[in-house]
């Protein structure tokens, strides 16, 4: 599978066999411009949407329309990619603050990948058990609207993947008042930051260990 970092919390799923997934579409200038990522111009398969804010939830601006749209949390399959979406919060108020957030938990070629979308609180032991193994876990680690660097530190330790990709951190095209990546890494050593814009992993490739991934971004 080949993993691209689109920006923000937006990455492209793309099997051995061409079938291809986007999480998290941003919607490009939105927020006055603070999301400063170019447009998606991906003919994806599938859509997840963990919540429907714009900088999540760009599919109306998508320049190709999507196969299908996932946002609900029931388990589906579309395009041969297995879907179940896990109910969590934009907060550590129940929602009351920024309302609710999906995370998504994806098979394909022999992985299962999870994208945490804008998680906003720790992870009780059972949402933990719900996810089961995962081999690369997309975790927010900018704070302020989500989890910061060391909720998102303690969430890893707990799920223990085999890749992490950080996401949802300030960048020289987001405008938003949250952490840039460095916080996240800092005193770990598992970290490798990669020259490119995406990363390729099969079910024989994953590292013994965890390991930080750090992408550049592609938008």
């Amino acid at each position: 599978m080949k993993i691209e970092w689109l920006g923000h919390s937006s990455f492209l799923l793309e099997t051995a066999d061409g079938r291809k997934l986007v999480t998290d579409p941003y919607d490009s200038g939105s927020y006055d411009g603070a999301v400063g990522y170019e447009e998606i111009d991906v003919a994806a398969d599938v859509v997840t949407v963990s919540h429907d804010h714009p900088d999540h939830d760009g599919v109306a601006g998508l320049i190709y329309a999507p196969g299908t749209v996932v946002r609900e949390s029931d388990s589906t399959e579309a395009a041969g990619f297995n879907i179940r979406g896990i109910e969590t919060f934009h907060d550590e108020s129940h929602g009351a603050e920024r309302g609710r957030n999906t995370i998504f938990v994806i098979e394909a070629d022999g992985l299962r990948v999870c994208h945490l979308g804008d998680l906003g609180h720790p992870l009780s032991e059972e949402e933990i058990e719900s996810l089961g193994q995962v081999d690369i876990l997309m975790v927010p680690v900018g704070g302020h609207f989500t989890i910061d660097a060391t909720q998102a530190t303690a969430i890893v330790n707990r799920i223990k993947p085999k890749v992490v990709i950080p996401m949802h951190y300030k960048t020289k095209v987001l405008g938003f008042p949250i952490a840039g990546v460095e916080g996240f890494l800092r005193g770990k050593s598992n970290v490798v930051r990669m020259d490119s814009t995406f990363t390729e992993v099969t079910k024989d490739n994953l590292p013994a260990e965890t390991e930080i991934r750090v992408l550049q971004h592609a938008k």
